[in-house]
């Protein structure tokens, strides 16, 4: 969990810029922003863990909570990979390289990667651009590979150009001791790889649950299906972490609009295991 009592000002944002923006997907609305803190001390304060969060303010629109989708040890900049669906993040696509923007964070907490996930064998699962903060997360565990066993990677869109940071897959891809499973929902022309919702191909990987962890991030239908297969062959709902989204707004525990019974997501969360969510009401 973030330590708001060590932030200079949990509701002040760090004057941040954009310094690089790259186009992700093939219709065009998903951007991931390099952003580049403009203060020397502010880039030294900050401190994440792979699953928190971040919350970007543009003047006279706004801010959104966005997941960091780079590591902690990709130092000097951070990333954040941003989907155009309402008039903050229309604004920031909007944006050009250069222009400035507020940072606010980190928050929340994330996945346990100096703790309860050390020595464990790992399996990632993601759908569509909830990859983000498993990119992260997988970026970490490269970088500290000798701490982690086994790292299984499944990962699907609807299309081949609907996936995310595509020239680093092919780098994962290529690795020995990463097993990557990247996914389609259906055919396309030119695409060789495997075919299929990302439940379905969970169930054919089968990642063994023995001394191991599920880092599962993507919609919630996604999840709801992806938990049978891994029940079926022995995993439990404390081996399984979730990363969830809930209307988060001042992201500090504050205001409540992320309130699920007698938790809040950006303070709470983002990240639980699924046991703590079964305990949740209803509408998880």
């Amino acid at each position: 969990m973030s330590d708001i009592s060590k932030m200079k000002n949990p509701y002040r944002p760090y004057p941040a810029r954009l310094d690089k923006i790259k186009v992700e997907t093939e219709d065009g609305n998903l951007k991931t922003f390099r952003i580049v803190l403009e203060e020397e001390a502010d880039r030294k304060a900050w401190k994440h863990v792979a699953g928190q969060f971040a919350m970007l303010s543009l003047a006279g629109k706004g801010e959104i909570p966005i997941g960091i989708a780079s590591s902690p040890t990709e130092e000097g900049h951070l990333l954040f990979t941003v989907n155009r669906a309402g008039v903050v993040t229309t604004a920031l696509h909007n944006m050009r390289e250069g222009d400035r923007i507020g940072v606010r964070g980190p928050l929340g907490n994330g996945f346990p990667v100096d703790s309860e996930l050390k020595g464990k064998n790992i399996v990632i699962i993601a759908g569509g651009f909830a990859f983000t903060t498993l990119r992260a997360t997988l970026i970490y565990m490269l970088r500290h590979r000798g701490d982690y066993g086994r790292i299984t990677v499944i990962y699907g869109a609807r299309t081949p150009g609907m996936l995310l940071y595509r020239d680093e897959l092919e780098q994962w891809q290529a690795m020995d001791d990463v097993d990557m499973h990247v996914t389609i929902d259906r055919e396309a022309p030119g695409w060789d790889g495997l075919v299929g919702f990302v439940p379905t191909i969970a169930g054919q990987v089968a990642p063994s649950p023995e001394n191991a962890a599920a880092l599962i991030c993507g919609p919630p239908i996604m999840i709801k299906f992806t938990m049978p297969p891994l029940e079926e062959i022995g995993w439990t709902d404390d081996q399984v972490y979730l990363s969830l989204e809930n209307r988060m707004k001042c992201g500090i525990g504050i205001c409540g609009h992320c309130s699920v019974g007698p938790v809040y997501v950006c303070n709470d969360g983002p990240v639980f295991t699924r046991a703590q969510v079964q305990k949740l009401p209803v509408e998880y």
